[in-house]
């Protein structure tokens, strides 16, 4: 077993010991003057020098976006990596922003979640049933091949909550418009790769010889299908999140957890960090938007698993349940967004948890000038950033922990 010792020496060396809202702040500061533009983990073959190198072969693309997510020093811009705007980022710093202006009421945050909402209607991908985002990158898996630009399941779900939310704080109607197009995206292009009476369960990408099961999809699919239910009133629609849900729920293990994929064997990755948040956001999401709780036995189950095994007490996010390192910012800035919601919607204790998450990130990964590192291994730190992974992620998060204190502190009064 790892001994972890938390050595104050090894802390990010800030200015001023900085609060959430602080935090918050300087990390979108950072993304603000930077256009919301920068690196992705997986965009090693945005590099023309990579691309060539790998030959179209499936293994040698593997290869070369292993090598380069996984390298303790920033590379990317030797190798001539471009840099974009990510759907899935845009889509997290408007819920942020969206977020901080239900606690700050401050028009700069409704303005910047306009030009991120504005800036995902603009850049959908065409030629599917309805709007879709995808990476902005060739992205080669182990049970797929995904091109620069191709549409898929999860970047869509991300994208259509953020217009859920923006249609809910504003009422402009383009936007439950749009996430109702995703739907047909999902009902028409995703492959159906299991159904039943009572389940079903839809692809990550729509390509038609994918076999892949990975576990977050339909939960997310799932969600979001029965939040544009709540709005347009179609009973089949509530019908068929609960079926993408329960395929999900109904994989969970009898002590709480998820395998990334079924079955397990299909992926190296077992009871990760980030995708059980997914999970558990989903299945509130859907309890949320129907009434249903069903399933709220199987969140509860799953919620104390992702505390007690998949973080350490001091709040650090370990990879997986049965591995440490490395901590990735990534498994914090979704920690503090899912246990922040369901202090709000289930157990107020559990905003204790995600400021205990929130202030290691910031004490031990926050840079001077606002963003996140990336990752921190048991023997160094890679000190740079990824403004979807990092930043992205931790100013959702954080924006969820400020606006959960802001109205649990109302519900006290």
């Amino acid at each position: 077993m790892n001994m972890i010792v938390d050595n104050p020496k090894d802390r990010v060396q800030i200015n001023e010991p900085l609060s959430p809202d602080t935090s918050c702040r300087k990390v979108l500061n950072y993304a603000e003057a930077h256009d919301y533009t920068g690196y992705g983990k997986f965009d090693a073959l945005n590099s023309p020098f990579l691309k060539a190198l790998s030959f179209n072969n499936k293994w040698l693309r593997l290869v070369v976006s292993q090598i380069i997510k996984r390298t303790p020093i920033h590379i990317r811009p030797v190798l001539g990596v471009r840099q974009y705007k990510n759907p899935k980022g845009m889509a997290l710093f408007a819920r942020a922003y969206l977020n901080l202006y239900q606690v700050y009421n401050d028009p700069h945050d409704l303005e910047q979640a306009k030009y991120c909402l504005s800036w995902l209607q603009d850049n959908y991908a065409a030629g599917y049933a309805g709007y879709c985002w995808g990476y902005n990158w060739d992205w080669q898996d182990l049970g797929f091949f995904a091109p620069f630009g191709s549409p898929n399941c999860v970047v869509t779900t991300f994208v259509g909550q953020a217009l859920l939310d923006g249609y809910e704080l504003m009422g402009d109607a383009k936007y439950l418009e749009m996430v109702r197009g995703s739907v047909e995206f999902i009902q028409q292009d995703l492959k159906v790769l299991f159904e039943d009476d009572a389940m079903k369960c839809v692809s990550y990408v729509p390509a038609r010889d994918i076999k892949m099961v990975v576990m977050d999809v339909s939960a997310l699919a799932g969600a979001l299908l029965a939040r544009v239910a709540q709005h347009t009133g179609e009973t089949a629609l509530a019908q068929e999140a609960r079926k993408l849900v329960n395929y999900v729920v109904d994989k969970q293990t009898d002590y709480g957890a998820w395998y990334y994929t079924h079955p397990p064997g299909d992926s190296p990755v077992k009871h990760d960090n980030y995708h059980t948040g997914f999970i558990l956001d989903a299945i509130l999401d859907y309890e949320l938007a129907t009434g249903d709780d069903r399933f709220r036995a199987a969140y509860r189950r799953g919620l104390k698993f992702y505390r007690d095994e998949l973080f350490l007490a001091n709040g650090a996010p370990k990879w997986m349940s049965h591995k440490v390192y490395p901590f990735d910012i990534h498994g914090s800035g979704t920690g503090i967004g899912t246990f922040s919601r369901a202090a709000r919607y289930d157990d107020p204790s559990n905003l204790d948890q995600a400021a205990l998450i929130a202030q290691w990130a910031i004490e031990h990964m926050q840079a001077p000038h606002g963003y996140f590192y990336y990752q921190r291994s048991q023997y160094w730190v890679k000190k740079y950033t990824l403004m979807r992974w990092c930043n992205g992620w931790m100013a959702h998060g954080l924006s969820h922990l400020l606006l959960a204190r802001h109205i649990l502190s109302q519900d006290k009064i």
